[in-house]
């Protein structure tokens, strides 16, 4: 699984509203769905997965979250970036503390193996410093898609 390919310049959204996790979810459901890239199941999915296996991440660099869902949600393979207007409170991964998150990353994955080394490269992603502060500045779509899929 080449996970650049996963990338598209369509699922990435700088701008999204949103007070809590749960409507943030739903706005990228909606987004999702529209595109084909997931079905109907998909929130139901990634709202039950989160709360038993919450993916807050708080890196050394930024606070991330990295939802995911069921293979049997997903149409076809992606990752969606949506970096939010207002921060909202997640869980974090292993000790489900809260924690706050603008930057959330949607792995869509219909290969579960894929599952865990796609959540590796992110993590390496997110400890290089100079990738975080290029992506915390860009605000152009298209960069950061180059940004990612340079990287990754």
């Amino acid at each position: 699984m080449n996970y650049k390919d996963m990338f598209d310049k369509q699922l990435i959204s700088l701008e999204v509203e949103g007070e809590s996790e749960e409507k943030v979810f739903e706005t990228v459901t909606a987004h999702l769905k529209a595109l084909g890239f997931v079905n109907d199941g998909y929130l139901k999915g990634i709202t039950a997965r989160e709360k038993q296996f919450p993916t807050g991440l708080i890196t050394q660099h930024l606070n991330i979250a990295l939802p995911h869902s069921d293979p049997e949600y997903i149409e076809k393979p992606f990752v969606y970036i949506a970096r939010l207007k207002n921060e909202v409170k997640v869980k974090q991964m292993g000790d489900s503390q809260e924690m706050g998150v603008k930057n959330l990353f949607f792995l869509g994955i219909k290969d579960p193996k894929g599952q865990v080394g796609l959540l590796q490269a992110f993590m390496e992603l997110f400890m290089k410093e100079n990738f975080v502060t290029a992506f915390i500045e860009e605000q152009d779509k298209k960069k950061i898609y180059e940004l990612f899929t340079q990287n990754i």
